[in-house]
């Protein structure tokens, strides 16, 4: 009998468990005051569905031995995004909607073996409004919620933008046999893969400007126009990040423009963002999303209804960043008695405490003193112990 989890997953004891369902649940108050309403997505999907038009490769799903071609979700976007066009159709947009739960990818370690990564995510959808405005709700919700979270200065959260029109704009002077080599280098920051790409020079001088271009919103955004001239979705790119830095700036959020970052899962087309934060050792993700039109247009038949944003956040690794002093479960009383003859009483009692929310547990044995109640209670991480005497 096998005694470990598969490959890349792991067990979840009490506490971790208990820290992941109260961050949900600071979560999911801010999106609820927002108007976000909870769905539940299936977290078996067919995998053309997931495929996501080919934005989300099959070799990263964990695929199910069936007569249909399914899998498990690897993301929750796909398929809420479904469920909007079909069962959902009918409501009034824009559409929006929160959902949380387990994602499932498949990975290659560096062994070639493949291992399971099981995350929780936690985020929304706003769907069927396709104008900059969405944009702008989305990144305040984003702050709003990584506000309720608890981050601290020495975390240096830091908001990654990008834009995939901006970019796709920017590349359009490029030959389309080399476009996609061009953007798999500027998106990976690859300098050497770029080099050795056969371009004119001006075009790689360009370029190479071009991935060395992130940082302060204004300065990008004035060097970009430079190259594009006042396009529409800078433009617009622009009032959205004017509209959330007052906000980011007083939460101690760095705004960071970068033209050439885009996602893990090619599902964006429009804006993309990523909040990022520094841990003990290095900086970690915690939330990720963006615009996905595209997506949204292969389920909906109205082309006016053809529009999707949202993020996620990573629970577990916002639970890892902000270590064993958040979100811990509330402390609990030992409820013990001196002999099995008291059980009824410190039943009695239990439910007391309980009726009153206060959070207790049966002792697992009779004891003989308060002492002895008080050690057991300290063994088992409660707050302290109720000795009832006969």
């Amino acid at each position: 009998m096998a005694l470990q989890p598969a490959a890349g997953a792991r067990d979840r004891h009490p506490r971790e468990v208990e820290r992941n369902r109260r961050l949900v649940e600071l979560l999911a108050g801010v999106f609820r005051l927002w108007g976000y309403q909870e769905v539940d997505p299936p977290t078996i999907e067919r995998i053309d569905t997931l495929e996501a038009g080919g934005a989300i490769a099959t070799s990263e799903m964990v695929r199910l031995a069936s007569d249909d071609p399914l899998a498990l979700r690897p993301e929750l976007t796909a398929s809420i995004a479904r469920a909007a066009s079909t069962r959902l159709a009918g409501r009034p947009r824009p559409l929006r909607l929160w959902a949380s739960g387990n994602t499932f990818r498949s990975v290659i370690a560096d062994g070639g073996d493949q291992r399971i990564s099981e995350q929780v995510q936690c985020g929304v959808e706003l769907l069927g409004e396709p104008s900059a405005a969405a944009d702008t709700e989305l990144l305040h919700l984003l702050l709003a919620a990584a506000a309720t979270l608890g981050l601290q200065p020495h975390h240096q959260p830091r908001l990654l933008v990008g834009h995939h029109g901006i970019l796709s704009a920017l590349l359009a002077s490029i030959p389309v046999e080399q476009a996609g080599a061009v953007r798999q280098a500027l998106t990976s920051f690859d300098p050497l893969a770029l080099d050795q790409l056969a371009l004119l020079g001006g075009q790689r001088s360009q370029l190479q400007q071009l991935m060395r271009l992130r940082g302060e919103p204004t300065a990008v955004l004035y060097q970009l126009e430079q190259w594009l001239g006042p396009i529409e979705p800078l433009n617009e790119l622009a009032q959205t990040l004017a509209s959330v830095a007052p906000m980011a700036a007083s939460l101690g959020v760095a705004l960071q423009l970068d033209p050439t970052f885009q996602p893990h899962f090619a599902l964006y087309d429009g804006l993309v963002i990523k909040l990022v934060c520094q841990a003990a050792d290095a900086p970690r993700d915690i939330a990720s999303g963006g615009r996905y039109d595209k997506l949204v247009g292969r389920f909906c038949s109205d082309a006016g209804q053809a529009a999707g944003v949202g993020f996620a956040f990573a629970i577990d690794a916002i639970r890892d960043l902000l270590g064993s002093a958040e979100g811990q479960a509330e402390p609990r009383w030992l409820v013990s008695c001196r002999t099995s003859a008291g059980l009824p009483k410190a039943l009695q009692r239990l439910q007391q405490l309980h009726v009153a929310e206060e959070a207790a547990e049966l002792g697992p044995k009779s004891c003989a003193s308060q002492a002895e109640a008080d050690t057991i209670a300290r063994e088992r991480g409660c707050r302290g112990a109720i000795w009832l005497p006969d």
